[in-house]
């Protein structure tokens, strides 16, 4: 059997006639009753009686085109699923995140994302720079962001923002008055110790030591906006990732420059060795879109 007899058949039994089938398939009549009789001749039995000029289908015909309409559906569903996947990809992106980018920047972009394709399903969590890693690495997240201190071995990663330090004050202490916070400021002060990474706490250490500063930690703490909350409640100072900043309350701390500069760098992870799909590559635009308007958020705080 070919295809061109099946879909011959096809026509004719959905039209009721070979002159309108030769109408669907744009070929002659001539041509439709040919591979009518082809495909007659390949299956061993009549599918239609030619009655005055007629062609009217057999129980055999009726019981053969059950058949091909479910072909026909089958492909039919295929060539949607096709074109879901050429034009939407495999319909679902799963992102996972740091907290400090996950509280903000990486929500507002998957939002854009959703407007733009709104028939995505979209999974996005929030979890530690090592799990993020794990997750991608796996294969179980299609990419990632996360801090350039975790072990990059087994995803593929680069470059995606620096963002400056900062000092988070509370308002009531007299150190909110000043534009710039230095190592100096903070000798015997109530520091909000956050879990730095190895090469942004040697830095900051050596940034202590240099000036023989030695800051009273009071609380040790995760992530970036909980020293902004525990500063807000006047518990200490804190040097924070500005990246966490938007969209917090912050009527009850001040944002203030620290020097000398130090960073926070983070990084996209992708899984090894798979082609990025349309999908993330579309994500990944409306992600870099995103991140130059937080950027200007973030230098303004």
């Amino acid at each position: 059997m070919q295809h061109r007899q099946i879909e011959a058949f096809a026509a004719v039994m959905t039209s009721g006639s070979a002159s309108r089938a030769a109408e669907l398939l744009s070929v002659t009549q001539p041509a439709i009753s040919r591979c009518i009789a082809e495909l007659e001749r390949e299956l061993g039995f009549a599918l239609f009686d030619r009655i005055r000029s007629r062609m009217v289908p057999t129980f055999e015909g009726r019981m053969f085109f059950r058949e091909v309409d479910s072909h026909f559906l089958a492909m039919a569903k295929l060539e949607a699923a096709a074109t879901r996947i050429r034009e939407f990809g495999a319909g679902e992106l799963k992102i996972a995140s740091l907290h400090s980018l996950g509280g903000r920047l990486v929500p507002k972009a998957v939002a854009l994302f959703q407007k733009a394709f709104p028939r995505i399903n979209v999974t996005l969590q929030v979890q530690s720079s090592s799990q993020v890693r794990d997750l991608v690495a796996s294969g179980q997240f299609d990419l990632g962001l996360c801090s350039e201190e975790i072990d990059l071995n087994g995803v593929e990663h680069q470059h995606f923002a620096d963002y400056r330090m900062v000092a988070v004050v509370p308002r009531d202490h007299p150190l909110a008055e000043r534009a710039v916070i230095r190592p100096g400021d903070l000798h015997d002060q109530p520091l909000l110790r956050l879990d730095f990474d190895e090469r942004l706490s040697r830095d900051l250490q050596a940034a202590f030591a240099a000036t023989q500063v030695k800051p009273r930690a009071v609380v040790d703490v995760e992530y970036s906006a909980t020293v902004c909350a525990l500063a807000s409640e006047g518990a200490g100072i804190g040097l924070v990732n500005p990246a966490a900043i938007p969209g917090l309350d912050r009527s009850g701390f001040k944002v203030l420059r620290f020097e000398p500069t130090l960073h926070f760098r983070k990084h996209l992870v992708f899984p090894p060795g798979r082609p990025r799909p349309q999908l993330v590559r579309d994500f990944l635009g409306v992600l870099a879109e995103v991140r130059n308007r937080f950027a200007l958020q973030v230098d303004n705080s």
